[in-house]
């Protein structure tokens, strides 16, 4: 049975690559203290339809590359942008207001 793992892509820069960086939790062995884990992993993606930021479901599958184990299976979800959002990256241009103020 092939692996399955779940995790978020931080990279899609390559074509029919893409970076998905896995998280798991672990426990210390003699601590019992928990901590987080990632490890990054390259994917085939033969469509290129992921994008940073989705949630992605990848399996392992035969040597496609020297780095690349693993191919895409599903997009679980996309990101979600909201329009609060949107609104705050939008960026003014004060430099014209001011030059249009001197100009008066």
């Amino acid at each position: 049975m092939a692996k399955t793992l779940v995790g978020t892509v931080s990279s899609s820069k390559v074509d029919k690559t893409i970076v998905v960086t896995v998280r798991t939790r672990k426990t210390h062995p003699i601590y019992r203290k928990q901590y987080i884990s990632s490890k990054k992993f390259m994917a085939h993606d033969e469509k290129n339809e992921a994008q940073v930021g989705d949630k992605v479901s990848i399996v392992e599958t035969r040597p496609i590359s020297a780095r690349k184990h693993f191919k895409l299976e599903r997009i679980i979800e996309k990101p979600k942008l909201r329009e609060d959002s949107l609104a705050a990256t939008k960026v003014e241009e004060p430099a014209k207001e001011k030059k249009d103020e001197e100009a008066k």
